[in-house]
């Protein structure tokens, strides 16, 4: 497979994931919804890309990185968004929360770069 038609399917693929979790969210499957939300879709596709590639100890190497990664970073832009939405509204609670999840993220590579 070509990269374009790799690069294609894989846009594709996260907007039909974004649409379905919009829609089923609006259209009274709030629990379909949410559980589409968590599916690794980004992670699924570039792990296999990534696999296909660059082999079998960069996809585990990625891996470790975005599972320490969450913790640090994606945990606290998810508590953001969920503790000031309701007080600031969606818009800047989620602004908010890519400010502290940029931080974070790139604080934490520069940690984990030193540490490997």
């Amino acid at each position: 497979m070509s990269r374009i038609v790799e690069y294609l399917f894989a846009f594709l693929a996260g907007g039909t994931f974004t649409l379905l979790v919009t829609a089923f969210e609006l259209s009274g499957f709030p629990t379909l919804s949410r559980v589409a939300a968590l599916f690794p879709v980004v992670t699924w596709l570039s792990y296999l890309f990534i696999g296909q590639l660059d082999g079998t100890a960069a996809v585990s190497q990625h891996a470790l990185f975005v599972m320490l990664g969450t913790l640090v970073a994606w945990m606290p832009y998810m508590f953001i968004i969920y503790y000031f939405t309701p007080r600031i509204g969606v818009t800047w609670s989620i602004a908010f929360g890519i400010i502290a999840f940029l931080l974070l993220a790139f604080a934490f590579a520069a940690v984990y770069n030193n540490w490997t």
